[in-house]
């Protein structure tokens, strides 16, 4: 089981996905039946969807940069220890996504398209992804789209 908290900051939110706890909470459960990654695994992490102005002052406070951004990570874990509790723990909180409204609408995509892309970054993050190197990166993106393609 994946269990995912949404918290909604900004009601802005509701606009364009409804009610983005019940959206998110159905694709959580998708990517549970449809990845044989997570069977038998018991997680749960929080999704806050925020704003310019609040995911701003968390950029700054804790990664000590003083600009928005789309979407912020903040793993409970270290990336090691991540696989060894995926390999013993039944149940561990994974820890905290926050997604920026104002980042989320674009031209390209549909808003719930656009969230669906940055939970799902966040959510790798979440599992120790990381993309510093060219060959980091290329390994979240294939795992990035295999989720995606899993929910939808």
């Amino acid at each position: 089981m994946i269990k995912v908290n949404v918290i909604t900051s900004n009601k802005n939110w509701r606009k364009y996905v409804g009610r983005p706890e019940i959206y998110l909470k159905k694709k959580i459960k998708k990517l549970y039946q449809n990845n044989k990654f997570f069977k038998n695994k018991a997680l749960e992490f929080s999704i806050l969807l925020s704003d310019n102005l609040e995911i701003k002052k968390l950029n700054k406070r804790f990664r000590k940069n003083n600009k928005s951004t789309d979407v912020l990570s903040f793993p409970f874990y270290e990336k090691k220890e991540i696989s060894e509790l995926l390999k013993k723990k039944n149940f561990f909180y994974l820890g905290d996504i926050i997604i920026n409204l104002s980042k989320t609408i674009n031209k390209h995509n549909s808003v719930k398209e656009k969230l669906d892309e940055l939970w799902i970054h966040g959510f790798v993050h979440l599992l120790g992804g990381r993309h510093k190197r060219k060959k980091e990166h290329i390994k979240m993106k294939i795992f990035e789209k295999k989720i995606y393609k899993s929910i939808n």
